[in-house]
């Protein structure tokens, strides 16, 4: 259920919140991507860490690798986001938006694209805890 959830949340990001925010102007982009990227961060962080800890404790009671590796992949949310998505961040973040800066488009589509792996790192291992879990009904 944790991976499911952080999956939605990251998945609406981008088909909704993303390319509606890339239709605002310069300023307005930037006002607008500030407070989201704090608050998903603040939502997206604990559940990439939750959904990883319990796999692993999903795993330890039923032996089944399958647990093992969705855990893993949800937990492969913190190094990308730390290493892939936090050079582009922190340009963003320290952006003003009145200076209505033009390579704030172009940072918040790559910001996007950067994204899009972390839905589709939710989405694997939200559909590894569901297949492991069926595999191992009576």
């Amino acid at each position: 259920m944790i991976a499911a959830v952080f999956a939605g949340a990251a998945i609406y990001v981008n088909v909704a919140e993303q390319p509606a925010r890339l239709r605002l102007d310069g300023a307005g982009l930037l006002t607008e991507w500030k407070p989201s990227y704090k608050r998903g961060f603040a939502m997206q962080a604990p559940l990439a860490l939750a959904g990883f800890l319990c796999g692993l404790a999903a795993y330890t009671e039923k032996q089944d690798s399958g647990f093992l590796i969705a855990a893993f992949l949800m937990l492969a949310n913190w190094p990308w986001t730390l290493l892939a998505m936090m050079p582009v961040n922190k340009k963003l973040s320290a952006m003003d938006p009145a200076a209505a800066n033009p390579e704030a488009h172009d940072l918040v589509r790559k910001w996007g694209r950067l994204h899009a792996v972390r839905s589709a790192l939710g989405a694997v291992a939200a559909l590894a805890f569901f297949f492991t879990g069926i595999s191992i009904l009576p």
